[in-house]
């Protein structure tokens, strides 16, 4: 895409030298990779391994990386709560005889709230180190994965947090790196779509540091708009600086260029990229324009009183682990977009379902008049897109929020073709 190439261009000739904020020093080259993407990935969502997608149905030719979700923190350094221990086991057999590296996230949405407290003072962090690289070594992992959502600023609602959370986590991973374990694991961080947060509050200009600690970093673009946003908007935009500028609230091509700004070389990002997408309710008077029953108006209002459920491995309405009432969480896997009837199994439109491919963000919209929901999704189409992104930008690779959610491995296989695995 010309955007993309144009990026691309600006970033190369934008090489500049960062300060130490962060112990960065100057940034590595941002010369663009000679070979595609290395990293073919995604996380393995481990409570659905009895909902429909076991180990066995992983299909492991498809990824160089397999991250395992996930061992949550604790309000203490030397804990950490792994789900479905044995589990985890046969997933790190099953991906070594495979001959894919085997990776654990630390953390998650529900699981970031003692990331604060463990790396939040010296004593803290050299027992958290410890915490750490003996999980690796029970499980003989590959490496480790960083989900802290989100350093200095408050993520589900509960979460320990401290204006200096971004320096602590720096610090910890620095100590990991010196220790006789931790300097021979793969290191990577799953991020939000800017920069980690400074004490003030705001983005930093510089995590330069970061790169010489962490093998990757994978922005996780994707919950750009959801049930919390003003109107229906993409779930996983790759562009938005084509769309009007009260619809930009981030991007791929955004957040690949924030980061880099910062400090961290293409060669190290990962593009989070998601099998699911989010369901709205919108009356059929919003959905439309005015005169047709087929042509779907671009960011409609929807009701926020009625929120839809969405598949099977949606989350009810209940109370969170903050203790907050929350309704349905309206997410829609790929293959529920087939098995709720949006789509045929060729990925193709079912009778009824009135559909837009938005070609700004590159992702499509579906709409059941008969129950008023329209679900912002990524397809087949989508990922190809993205996959030419990650190849044109030189990107290190992807990952997929989450395995299971693909069909028939649709999504996976036309992002490695489009990338060039």
């Amino acid at each position: 895409m010309i955007i993309q190439r144009l990026l691309l261009l600006v970033l190369a000739a934008s090489q500049v030298a960062f300060s130490s904020l962060l112990g960065g020093g100057s940034v590595p080259s941002l010369a663009r990779l000679a070979s595609p993407g290395r990293v073919a990935s995604a996380w393995y969502a481990s409570w659905h391994a009895t909902t429909g997608f076991p180990l066995s149905a992983v299909p492991w030719s498809s990824y160089t990386h397999l991250t395992y979700a996930f061992a949550e923190t604790t309000p203490s350094a030397a804990t950490l709560d792994v789900l479905e221990p044995q589990l985890l086991s046969q997933f790190v057999s099953e991906a070594h005889k495979h001959g894919v590296k085997a990776l654990v996230s630390i953390g998650g949405w529900t699981g970031s709230r003692g990331f604060s407290l463990n790396v939040g003072s010296a004593g803290n962090r050299t027992t958290f180190v410890k915490t750490v690289t003996q999980l690796a070594k029970q499980y003989n992992l590959d490496g480790l994965d960083f989900d802290w959502e989100y350093p200095t600023n408050q993520g589900i609602g509960c979460n320990a947090i401290n204006p200096s959370d971004t320096q602590n986590f720096l610090l910890f991973l620095q100590e990991l790196r010196k220790d006789a374990v931790g300097s021979k694991l793969l290191l990577s961080a799953a991020t939000a779509t800017v920069p980690f947060f400074g004490p003030n509050g705001s983005p930093l200009s510089d995590v330069s540091g970061f790169a010489k600690v962490l093998d990757w970093i994978a922005i996780m673009n994707y919950d750009i708009w959801g049930p919390w946003s003003a109107t229906v908007g993409p779930n996983a935009p790759l562009n938005d600086t084509c769309a009007s500028a009260s619809n930009r609230a981030g991007s791929a091509v955004s957040a690949v260029q924030k980061w880099n700004h910062a400090g961290i070389p293409l060669s190290q990002l990962v593009l989070g990229v998601a099998g699911y997408g989010h369901s709205f309710r919108v009356r059929k008077a919003n959905a439309f324009v005015k005169g047709s029953t087929t042509q779907l108006v671009p960011y409609p209002k929807f009701d926020a009183s009625a929120p839809p459920a969405g598949d099977s491995w949606d989350d009810a309405a209940g109370v969170d682990v903050c203790g907050n009432s929350a309704g349905p969480g309206g997410n829609i896997n790929f293959w529920g977009m087939v098995s709720l009837g949006y789509l045929n199994a060729d990925g193709s439109p079912k009778n009824g379902i009135s559909t837009v491919f938005d070609t700004c963000s590159q992702t499509p919209y579906a709409y059941n008049p008969a129950t008023e929901i329209m679900v912002s999704f990524d397809d087949t189409r989508s990922f190809a897109a993205k996959g030419k992104f990650i190849k044109d930008m030189g990107l290190a690779g992807f990952s997929m929020w989450e395995a299971g959610g693909d069909f028939e491995n649709k999504l996976i296989s036309s992002i490695r073709k489009s990338v060039g695995f």
